[in-house]
């Protein structure tokens, strides 16, 4: 999120929070943004550093969020820093470290009839994301793993063999998308025959997985939850009116 921007002209953005999935617009009521300006001299330049905190308009959930951003700035000389004059960020793309305080992650929070093992390999690959990306997409690809095995009933030696299985259950593109998990996770998860061989997965790549792997958890347990207690209110609602005809008949 470009902080600079909110600070100086602060508009309403739309926002989910991550312990409730409540999605709510944050109004100026809702966050507080600190900004602090870095400016003892060292090797790495100046700094400028935005603290953030969220609370969430939910009434049910008034849980805070804390984001702690820091970004390369100007002047490239300390000599024409003044505490007058506030430094110029680079660029709002030039972020050099970003942290999720509160939360630790951006992991979503899912109901308990999502198996844990599933839960728990998403979470860990969420915390991991910006801190080793590889580590994360081999998680991505052990949560997929674990979802088809339950979720299908699918259970072969090989993943690629599992996902092979599931080729005509899902649509081709979402296919494909899990195909490609498989692939990239195995960067993290194999080393290549060519040990100088060196392929990278960057935290915005793992980030894509790890969307993916909520998606998959979103279509198949939570709308299969919703599905079933539907019917399940329909069967109920069905039976309370046949209990009602027979009092009428009987009155």
């Amino acid at each position: 999120m470009d902080w600079k921007e909110l600070v100086g002209n602060f508009k309403p953005f739309s926002w989910t929070c991550p312990f409730c999935n409540h999605n709510a617009t944050i109004t100026q009521s809702n966050i507080k943004i600190e900004r602090i300006d870095f400016t003892i001299p060292n090797e790495e330049g100046p700094k400028v550093v935005y603290l953030c905190f969220i609370v969430c308009p939910n009434s049910k959930c008034k849980k805070f969020t804390f984001t702690v951003s820091i970004y390369n700035a100007t002047p490239t000389s300390w000599s024409k820093y003044t505490q007058t004059q506030q430094m110029e960020i680079l660029s709002p793309t030039d972020i050099m470290k970003e942290w999720n305080l509160i939360p630790p992650s951006t992991a979503k929070v899912f109901p308990e009839y999502v198996p844990k093992p599933i839960r728990d390999d998403y979470e860990e690959a969420c915390l991991i994301k910006d801190l080793s990306p590889k580590a994360s997409a081999t998680l991505a690809r052990r949560c997929l793993q674990g979802m088809i095995r339950d979720f299908w009933g699918i259970r072969k030696q090989r993943l690629i063999d599992e996902i092979e299985a599931i080729k005509d259950k899902v649509d081709p593109l979402t296919w494909q998308a899990i195909d490609s998990v498989r692939k990239i996770g195995n960067i993290g998860a194999h080393m290549e025959k060519d040990i100088n061989l060196i392929l990278d997965i960057e935290p915005n790549e793992a980030s894509m997985l790890i969307w993916l792997i909520e998606t998959l958890i979103k279509d198949w347990y939570i709308t299969r939850h919703e599905r079933e207690e539907r019917s399940k209110q329909i069967v109920e609602l069905a039976n309370q009116k046949e209990f009602q005809k027979k009092e009428k008949q009987e009155e």
